[in-house]
């Protein structure tokens, strides 16, 4: 296994758009900055909150270019590879490497719901195709292909997958990984709003969507729980989960961009088919983030 120091929070940083959905690389390139700050320990571009898969090729490739410049080598890079096949992913690793990212966070591919054996075989093939350290997105909730921990000890021979970003929704995952595999895999959580459960099962890291519009308070978390301060982390978290449910939801993107601008974070625009909130729905998020900013902890 390579020796890669993943760990912490690592956000899955949302693609900043001009109101006619065309890329806003300064405000994206703020937004890393603002994150960096807050005391981030990686980027994770063109996930499904960075709209990935609503961008052209050579977008995609100018906003890891940017994430790169802008991060200048203080933390790693990973771009996000989701698309329809197996080829087209690997053609997406070459802009990555290209671009200058330091590693990898790849999904099953798109549209097509893979079985066990060519789930397994797509991420050996993308494993195979670079030298780049690999995060396996495991999501059975949203892309229907479910890794377990055998499926995982099928990949262990490849020694550039070394890591896995956990979003079954399920807990017990992490524990049984960690039973049937011991450390051959970091573990990411994935799912903002099983955080706490998740670092304090044995999770490496977060992989994260608030920390977007709060990421003070995520990296707070993080290192409360890790650093045994059970009782703050909890206070915290009850705090933070009415913001960390939006995570979950099928408007993730709209909801937390939302939540950006209403933070000074960055814009609600987003790409067509997406469209900005409005009405019942608009009202209801911007409750949610203003009660909680009303009664932001003082950090």
């Amino acid at each position: 296994m390579l020796d890669i120091s993943w760990k912490g929070v690592m956000p899955a940083l949302m693609t900043e758009m001009h109101e006619d959905g065309s890329l806003n690389l300064k405000a994206t390139a703020q937004h890393i900055n603002s994150c960096l700050e807050a005391g981030i320990d990686g980027l994770i571009m063109l996930g499904t909150l960075g709209e990935g898969t609503s961008l052209s090729p050579d977008e995609k490739e100018q906003v890891l270019t940017c994430a790169v410049e802008v991060v200048a080598g203080k933390v790693p890079v990973l771009s996000g590879v989701a698309e329809y096949t197996t080829d087209f992913a690997i053609s997406h690793i070459r802009r990555a490497e290209r671009a200058g990212c330091s590693g990898l966070m790849t999904l099953p591919s798109m549209v097509y719901q893979q079985d066990q054996r060519e789930g397994i075989a797509h991420f050996r093939s993308l494993a195979q195709s670079t030298d780049l350290p690999i995060m396996i997105y495991n999501n059975p909730v949203s892309y229907k292909t479910d890794l377990t921990p055998v499926s995982f000890g099928e990949l262990a021979d490849c020694e550039n997958i070394v890591a896995i970003k956990e979003s079954s929704h399920d807990s017990r995952r992490i524990t049984d990984m960690i039973n049937h595999l011991g450390q051959r895999y970091l573990i990411f959580c994935g799912v903002d709003d099983l955080a706490l459960e998740n670092i304090l099962f044995g999770a490496a890291g977060w992989v994260a969507g608030l920390v977007n519009s709060f990421p003070r308070e995520t990296v707070a978390l993080y290192n409360l729980a890790k650093s045994g301060r059970i009782d703050e982390a909890l206070d915290l978290y009850r705090w933070f989960m009415p913001l960390l449910h939006l995570d979950i939801d099928v408007k993730l993107v709209q909801y937390i961009k939302l939540a950006n601008q209403m933070t000074g974070e960055g814009s609600e625009w987003v790409r067509r088919p997406r469209l900005p909130l409005i009405g019942e729905e608009r009202k209801k998020i911007e409750a949610i983030v203003a009660a909680a900013l009303e009664t932001r902890p003082d950090l």
